[in-house]
């Protein structure tokens, strides 16, 4: 290879050295100049030149003597400015501010020329008319060419799907350019809607704004529409839902583009456009991380995960991944989960690695001795119960997992000098009324009291339930529906808390750099979602008829959950999106005054030892 370069070099060389770089740059500036481009531009300064000069009554020699001069200085300027090197596509913005300056400076260097040689009989045409006659005629020629080679659709116009567009904003300005020019297209553009009264005239590529999302459906029936498509990447989560729902009433399949965060380098593309998704309709926010503080404790470090098969726990792995730790220590009773995690993670899951760790928290003995392995640094606490309806029945299990666990965890934690310890918490331990709720506020307290006696940052994170993990009600009401219905829903009113597992995690993270000891950081989860609205989008998607039923709350249920409880105070010192929240301690030798020998014994030693007093079953001494 390097003998073949060396003959490439040597055929075009030249004997004089020097000289032969400055022949071939000239030789490719008049290959360069051979181009299309400069011969109608000549043409067009040449006839711009001559209409200005005859229009002034200007002789023929000087006509003549003007065109020519206005034709030489345009080339040179051109040149040099790199109008006709190719630098710019053809029509594109530019070259047409390219294209002015370069008109504005053979303007100025032709009076320079006429004042020179005092043609005044061509005044009116080099200061007035010729000038914008050659910029008009120049942009023009550009115009029709692009226009002319812009890609289309390879289809007839007709058999493209009519679409709505929902926005007229930069999102709605791509995707209705990319619709227009991709010959991949499959959708044409007829409207778009927006609800800001100053775009009510515009028109974006040719479509017009016809109303707002009050006008959807006389717009579609006016437009014979099927297809809606909601082109704002930043719209919140009530608005998509409150679109979609006028969308559907008015029979329109509905399409949406990602959020700003996951689009390439913010442009809209073609293949962007996607069916609405359930995190679509329950919450889309970017998080705003500080990446450099999250750094500061996980790169380089040991990272340990409970619960690591989990739905949080998985996601928290592949989070914390990013960030380079010494090692992630993976720790989970079930094996399934820890192949399915890994597998994530590296593409394989031969399970042959001590960082994959098959453990349960309620045993003691075995934490302390993984603890004492692997000496982890961050400690994230995942792994839980956490069935409302199960642990109502079975709440002996609720302490031994979700009480004697966490303890069995945070002992060993501060054993081996952890000095990042996150337990995960849920909403329902704010002002709790559940065995889940009692078990979690125990946890979170259990916390307070070892972050007060070690070196190091302790919290509890809480947020409610997280979309497509094992157990919740997206799921559930997904089964039911593929069974044919009935979907069954506990009362009409009941709201919820709902995040994505990437936005779960990526905040949970986050808590863990701006936590200060023993608090429970509470992650903002947006507005409550009325689980029947998302029962009747599921419904009206099947395929067939699915009815609705209530079932009434369950014991320990609450119509609607609390992110912070009462009496605890929202402070949000540290990001918009994390509240601080005061939690008192509460000693791991307390715990020894529970009692098991009913479930509903049980249940009241929970809501005691959480601080609730809820019932007169039992008395603690």
């Amino acid at each position: 290879m390097a003998n073949t370069f060396q003959r490439e070099r040597s055929r075009h060389a030249s004997p004089r050295g020097g000289n032969a770089s400055g022949v071939g740059r000239l030789r490719r500036v008049f290959a360069d100049l051979r181009s299309l481009r400069v011969v109608v531009d000549s043409l067009i300064w040449f006839c711009a030149v001559a209409i200005g000069a005859a229009a002034a009554g200007t002789s023929i020699r000087h006509l003549v003597a003007a065109s020519l001069v206005a034709v030489a200085v345009n080339l040179v300027v051109g040149s040099v400015a790199g109008l006709y090197r190719g630098r710019w596509r053809i029509g594109s913005y530019d070259e047409a501010v390219a294209l002015t300056a370069c008109t504005a400076a053979t303007s100025a260097i032709l009076l320079s020329v006429r004042t020179v040689f005092a043609w005044r009989g061509v005044a009116i045409g080099f200061d007035t008319l010729s000038p914008f006659v050659a910029l008009f005629a120049a942009g023009a020629v550009r115009a029709i060419h692009r226009a002319q080679r812009s890609p289309r659709p390879a289809g007839r116009v007709d058999d493209l799907a009519p679409v709505l567009v929902f926005g007229a904003g930069d999102g709605a300005a791509q995707v209705i350019s990319a619709m227009q020019r991709n010959r991949n297209s499959r959708y044409r553009p007829v409207a778009m809607l927006d609800d800001d009264p100053r775009k009510q005239n515009l028109r974006l590529g040719g479509i017009p704004v016809a109303g707002g999302r009050h006008d959807l459906a006389a717009v579609a029936r006016a437009t014979r529409c099927r297809t809606l498509l909601i082109a704002i990447p930043s719209a919140g989560a009530s608005v998509i839902r409150e679109v979609a729902t006028l969308a559907e009433d008015a029979g329109l399949d509905v399409r949406i583009l990602p959020p700003t965060q996951e689009l390439v380098d913010g442009v809209v593309r073609l293949e962007d456009i996607r069916q609405l998704a359930d995190d679509d309709l329950l919450g889309r926010r970017a998080i705003d991380m500080d990446l450099d503080a999250i750094a500061s404790y996980v790169t380089g470090r040991r990272v340990l995960v409970t619960g690591a098969g989990g739905s949080i726990g998985s996601e928290l792995c592949r989070q914390l991944s990013r960030f380079g730790p010494e090692s992630l220590i993976m720790v989970d009773r079930d094996e399934s989960g820890l192949h399915g995690v890994q597998l994530s993670l590296e593409g394989r899951a031969l399970l042959d690695e001590r960082t994959l760790v098959v453990a349960d928290i309620r045993d003691a003995g075995r934490i302390a001795s993984v603890f004492a392995e692997h000496q982890p640094h961050v400690v994230f606490h995942a792994a839980a119960l956490k069935h409302l309806p199960l642990l109502e029945m079975y709440p002996t299990e609720a302490w031994k997992t979700n009480v004697l666990g966490t303890n069995n965890v945070l002992r060993a934690a501060a054993q081996v000098g952890a000095t990042h310890v996150v337990n995960i918490s849920t909403d329902k331990a704010a002002s709790p009324s559940s065995v889940l709720g009692y078990s979690k506020r125990v946890a979170e307290l259990l916390t307070a009291w070892y972050a007060n006696r070690v070196h190091g940052d302790w919290v509890s994170v809480r947020f409610g339930n997280v979309l497509g993990s094992r157990g919740s009600v997206l799921e559930a009401f997904r089964a039911q529906v593929a069974a044919g219905g009935p979907i069954t829903v506990t009362h009409p009113e009941v709201t919820r808390y709902f995040m994505t597992p990437s936005e779960a995690a990526q905040l949970v993270v986050q808590a863990a750099a701006v936590g200060s000891r023993g608090e429970a950081l509470v992650l903002d989860m947006g507005e409550p979602v009325r689980i029947l609205d998302v029962a009747r989008r599921l419904a009206v998607a099947a395929p067939g008829p699915v009815d609705i039923e209530f079932t009434g709350l369950r014991q320990g249920e609450k119509l609607h959950e609390d992110l912070v409880g009462e009496g605890e105070l929202d402070i949000r010192r540290s990001h918009p999106l994390i509240s601080h929240v005061a939690i008192p301690p509460l000693a791991p030798g307390q715990l020894g005054r529970f009692d098991d020998s009913t479930p509903d014994r049980a249940r009241d030693s929970l809501a005691m030892l959480a601080g609730e007093e809820r019932v007169d079953s039992i008395t603690l001494v």
